[in-house]
């Protein structure tokens, strides 16, 4: 089979294509309904089959003989802990964990929020909600607080699933205090929170409403997994919007199922028995994905990492994962390359591991520069895979599909589109522009199965943040073109997304958090390419009347509180360290700030002066303090 067989007999009879591939996953009832588009015009996958998305990734392993194997393994360096969980090991404890929730009251439907570091609980925790049919929402545990508030606002979770710490390098983060203080700011009250006490940290826990997850998980009864329906709910992501807002992409049990058996295979090359190292965290979609979902379905064995590509101890951090568990494929996000490749740029710690068992290497979350690609490429031998897809789509919208037919490797780009996304590049006015050209990367209709649904009680915010662009087809947000050979190129977003380290983090955000400052009267926050992290946030700040009479000293301590209001906030996450003093910001008459003109100055990009812009000379101060790097701090 060829890409362009494969790609060529979904296009020909995309339902026909489906229905074949749902016949790879095991069904308590096969679906007749394919595809179905509903009342409100949104598109639902396998609608009428019945399933479990716990019972695919482990009953169904235990049934057919692979018990014994190992399902995850748990790898921290920063508390020095190794253990492996077979799979039947990893069902009983999912099991009980399940039992727990049933005990609290969670039922099919009902919400759960999962909050933690990168543990085996929470990976537990994810497949006990999908086994009762309950929505988990994991919230990345480096967020700070306010963060935390919104999603528990907008999820409305029954309960909450924590831990006393997580570990950053050699820093213990506390996740209690945090919890707590989200809890104290959010509107809705969850009814309780569980918390796995670790031996680094002990939190206090708050009487009638904190539970030990240890006492409650040994009383809990063991659960058996729910017939749901394909359209049943699985999951609630959510990702920065632009207007600060965040929004929970919608996941839906049967059609992520499919997508996640055929992707792990056609793209990633993998199969039973095989080991995936996916470095990533589940509180992004990666985690979820292809640390959790995919690999366990597909029967292989993933690895949990607790640590980082560095400093955990060094730079040869991954290469001794591959050589201790005979890994057959790494995925990771470019920063992680990056940081590798600064602190080792000869590859010293590569050759003191043997690597032999690693067919190739993936990398996604933002794009993969090809100074980067060619490094790791020359360095370990093997091929390093670019790929693109969205916390949306939930698996790649381009790839190269390593277990279907390996293509020429184009630097720079993600390859080709998968069977499924109908990938096209138009203009502002909606039209195809030719290969070469760059426009709007954007998705024709109906998007292929596991890619979300809607958002979480907004339809509407749905269709007009993502359907309303252009008649027919799935707003991107990413521009790029193709190629003469129909490589796709995708350079980056259009909207106001800042991509630091593969985490989108809206400008909307940022901004709120500055403008409190009483110094500031107006400000506005642009990416600035940074080798390592891909992107960090620059703020160009107007002072207030308070903050024009500043001394020079003072603006320095206005910087530093300008920096830890981001951190309280927004978390560490954010890398915020820079902030430029302007007069005026650069706007549209319409009152537009012109973010994107801002950004290709500080980039040192050609850009196009705005028809529409309310004042030329502003773009000339903008020029000036950048050129003379006018920054407090």
């Amino acid at each position: 089979m060829t890409y362009v067989e494969e790609y060529g007999r979904w296009k020909t009879d995309p339902e026909a294509f489906w229905k074949e591939k749902a016949q790879e996953v095991h069904w308590f009832k096969s679906p007749n309904n394919i595809c179905k588009e509903d009342k409100e015009g949104l598109t639902h996958w396998f609608a009428d089959g019945e399933l479990n998305t716990c019972y695919l990734a482990l009953d169904y392993h235990v049934e057919n003989g692979r018990g014994e194997q190992a399902a995850l393994i748990y790898d921290s360096p920063v508390t020095n802990t190794k253990r492996t969980y077979s799979y039947n090991e990893l069902l009983s404890a999912v099991s009980r964990t399940a039992g727990m929730l049933e005990g609290l009251g969670v039922r099919k439907g009902d919400t759960v929020i999962i909050y933690m570091p990168m543990i085996p609980e929470a990976a537990m925790a994810m497949l006990a909600c999908a086994r009762i049919g309950a929505i988990h929402s994991v919230v990345f545990g480096g967020f700070a607080a306010p963060e935390l508030a919104s999603r528990i606002d907008d999820a409305k979770p029954k309960v909450i699933l924590s831990a006393s710490c997580g570990i950053e390098i050699d820093k213990i983060i506390e996740y209690k205090p945090l919890l707590d203080s989200a809890i104290n700011l959010s509107e809705h009250k969850p009814e309780s929170c569980v918390i796995l006490q670790r031996e680094q940290a002990t939190a206090n826990m708050s009487a009638g409403r904190d539970i030990d997850w240890h006492e409650a998980a040994s009383k809990a009864h063991k659960t058996s997994p729910m017939r749901l329906s394909g359209e049943d709910p699985l999951y609630i992501l959510y990702t920065s919007g632009t207007t600060g807002k965040p929004k929970g992409v919608v996941r839906e049990n049967g059609g992520h199922a499919v997508a996640m058996k055929y992707s792990i295979s056609a793209i990633y090359g993998l199969k039973p028995g095989d080991t995936f190292l996916t470095a990533s965290d589940i509180g992004w979609v990666v985690g979820h994905s292809y640390i959790v979902y995919a690999p366990l379905l597909a029967g292989c064995t993933t690895i949990f990492y607790e640590g980082k590509p560095i400093m955990t101890p060094d730079a040869g951090s991954f290469w001794r994962l591959i050589e201790d568990y005979k890994v057959n494929a790494l995925f990771s996000a470019p920063t992680a390359f990056r940081a590798i490749r600064k602190e080792d740029p000869h590859g010293l710690f590569i050759k003191q591991y043997d690597i032999r068992s690693l067919r190739q290497v993936f990398a996604a979350g933002e794009r993969l520069d090809p100074p980067t690609q060619e490094w790791m490429r020359s360095k370990i031998g093997v091929d390093v895979i670019d790929n693109w897809w969205q916390t949306e789509t939930g698996w790649p919208i381009a790839a190269n599909m390593a277990g279907i037919e390996k293509l020429p490797i184009k630097l720079g780009s993600a390859t080709k589109p998968m069977p499924g996304f109908h990938v096209e590049i138009l203009d502002d006015e909606g039209q195809r522009v030719e290969n070469g050209v760059q426009g709007n990367v954007a998705i024709k209709l109906p998007l292929p199965p596991g890619c979300l649904t809607t958002l979480w009680n907004d339809n509407e915010r749905f269709k007009s943040a993502y359907l309303s662009d252009y008649q027919g087809y799935y707003t991107s947000g990413d521009g790029g073109y193709f190629d003469d050979e129909d490589y796709l190129y995708v350079m980056g977003r259009v909207d106001d997304v800042i991509n630091i380290a593969g985490h989108r983090l809206s400008t909307g955000d940022f901004e709120e958090v500055l403008g409190k400052h009483e110094s500031v009267a107006e400000c506005a926050v642009v990416a600035m390419a940074d080798e390592l992290k891909g992107e960090v946030p620059i703020g160009f700040v107007v002072l207030s009347s308070k903050g024009s009479y500043l001394s020079p000293n003072s603006l320095l301590v206005l910087s530093n509180e300008l920096r830890q209001l981001i951190r309280d906030e927004i978390g560490a996450i954010a890398c915020y360290k820079r902030t430029l003093i302007v007069s005026r910001l650069p706007k549209t008459r319409s009152g537009k700030i012109l973010r994107k003109t801002m950004k290709q100055i500080l980039n040192k990009q050609e850009y196009v002066v705005p028809p529409t812009i309310e004042d030329f000379t502003v773009l000339e101060e903008i020029l000036h303090v950048v050129s003379a790097d006018r920054e407090i701090g």
